[in-house]
């Protein structure tokens, strides 16, 4: 499963949720960020790779929607974690895997 994560610069949370992904069986991840400063950039082509996307923050989720219409057709679940975090942050890695374990319940870690 291609899983996409999208936060704002794509600086903390989006690549720690990337860098967690790495050993996980059965999945790739990407990350990307929203803001025109972002590290890597939403585009149309991540989102076509995508077959879940997570957003950290509901605007994510509302700009996604609003600039890439099609998006709607990929499966698109927001975390609700804010940008308080650096990258890898252990208190980010730990609100990371509870929040997406609730959607991925069979996630090993």
């Amino acid at each position: 499963m291609n899983v996409l994560f999208v936060c704002s610069r794509n600086q903390w949370r989006s690549p720690t949720a990337e860098y967690l992904f790495r050993n996980v069986p059965n999945f790739h991840a990407r990350s990307a960020g929203t803001a025109s400063s972002a590290k890597v950039r939403i585009s149309e082509k991540l989102i076509n790779w995508a077959d879940l996307i997570f957003t950290m923050e509901k605007k994510h989720k509302e700009q996604l929607l609003k600039k890439y219409p099609r998006t709607a057709r990929t499966k698109i679940i927001t975390l609700d974690i804010n940008d308080d975090y650096q990258f890898m942050d252990s208190d980010l890695i730990d609100s990371l895997k509870q929040a997406i374990t609730l959607h991925l319940p069979r996630i090993d870690w």
